[in-house]
Order: structure tokens, then C-alpha cells, then sequence
């Protein structure tokens, strides 16, 4: 622990030599930002899909090498034929709720590497039938962090273990519920971001 406080301590004051009261600390006390903005349209002809993600994240170093964070957003996607009129044919919205906790290890220099655990929760809704979907789950994910400056990093994770619960509440009918686990560290389709998903962001710090 000594050592890791020592190392982001240096890496630290040689960005600024100017913040060493700040800097001595390393990480701890620092805030930093992040999180996943996107969008998306797909036209096969027939149908247009257009979709959004908005999930901010915002986290706070308790130790040099310790971090808490929450992201906070939502997930909509929608349907549409492309004839005249255009009819929705699928259409829902998620709401996202996800804490999360990660380590860091020193590499040298300005890399480090870091494991993560998060308990995502999904809340959504199927506009078209007012079907219901809740999940909770967790995820843990390891990944690399290369300190650009002060003030902004650039990191990579994949999914390596998750594990989901599930429970569809349809508009007619009954309840029905499904528990899954999943441990796929080579599956790096970011087309499924389901396990093993690369992800790649930049994080700010200040």
C-alpha cells in the first residue's frame, strides 16, 4: 500500500510540480468523470432502427488507489418501417442505475492496471406492449488506465465475469424471472458488449 501511494505520488508531481501538497496525496481525494454517449441508426430496407445511449459516471478516490463511482443514464431504441406512413413496430426504454468499485496497480510510469466490480440495475419499459424488464447484476471487469496528464486518461476494460437477474413483468399475463452467469473473457464483439465486450473511454479527473 506504501509503495502503490509512494508511485502515484511521483507520477503525479512530474505532471505539475507546481500542486505538491495535492500531488503528495496521489489519486486520494481526486473526482473524475467518464461514461458511454451514442447513437446509432440502421436502415435494412425495410425497417430503421435508431438508437441512444446516455451514461454518465462520476467517481471519487477514497485511498490513491481505490475509487467509488455511480453512472446514472438511460438506453432507448426504436423501430420503424420505412414505408409512408411509417409504422413503430418496437420501441423501449431503459433506465440505468450502476455503482461501481475498481483497484489500481502501478505498471510503471503512467500505466496502470485496474480491477473493477459493478452492480448494474436496468429498469425498462416496451412502449408497444407496456411490458415491464428489471434486471440487477454483477459484473467484473479488469482493464488498463495510461494517464495522459493531470487531468485526462485514457482506459480499455472487457467483462470478464457477470452474472444477471432478471425479471419480466408483461402488461397480460404473469411474471416470469431468468438467472444467468456468464464467463467468456475472449468473446471482444463490441457489437454484443454482452461478455468480454472491449470498452474503450477516456476518463477526466480534477
Amino acid at each position: 500500500m506504501k509503495k502503490l501511494f509512494l508511485v502515484a505520488a511521483v507520477a503525479l508531481m512530474s505532471w505539475n510540480g507546481n500542486a505538491q501538497d495535492k500531488e503528495s496525496k496521489g489519486l486520494e481525494g481526486a473526482w473524475w468523470a467518464g461514461g458511454q454517449v451514442s447513437f446509432s441508426k440502421d436502415d435494412n430496407g425495410t425497417s430503421e432502427t435508431t438508437s441512444s445511449t446516455f451514461v454518465p459516471v462520476v467517481g471519487y478516490f477514497i485511498t490513491p488507489d481505490v475509487t467509488l463511482g455511480i453512472g446514472i443514464g438511460s438506453i432507448s431504441s426504436k423501430t420503424e418501417t420505412t414505408g409512408t406512413p411509417s409504422l413503430t413496430t418496437a420501441e423501449t426504454s431503459t433506465f440505468i442505475v450502476q455503482p461501481l468499485v475498481r483497484k489500481y496497480w502501478s505498471l510503471g510510469g503512467k500505466f496502470y492496471f485496474f480491477g473493477q466490480a459493478s452492480l448494474p440495475m436496468t429498469f425498462g419499459k416496451d412502449k408497444i406492449s407496456d411490458d415491464k424488464i428489471t434486471s440487477v447484476g454483477l459484473d467484473i471487469a479488469p482493464g488498463f488506465d495510461f494517464f495522459v496528464n493531470k487531468w485526462m486518461t485514457v482506459e480499455t476494460s472487457f467483462s470478464l465475469f457477470n452474472a444477471t437477474s432478471t425479471s419480466n413483468k408483461p402488461n397480460v399475463g404473469d411474471s416470469t424471472s431468468d438467472f444467468s452467469v456468464n464467463f467468456n473473457p475472449f468473446d471482444l464483439n463490441p457489437g454484443t458488449r454482452t461478455v468480454g465486450g472491449l470498452r474503450v473511454g477516456v476518463k477526466f479527473l480534477f
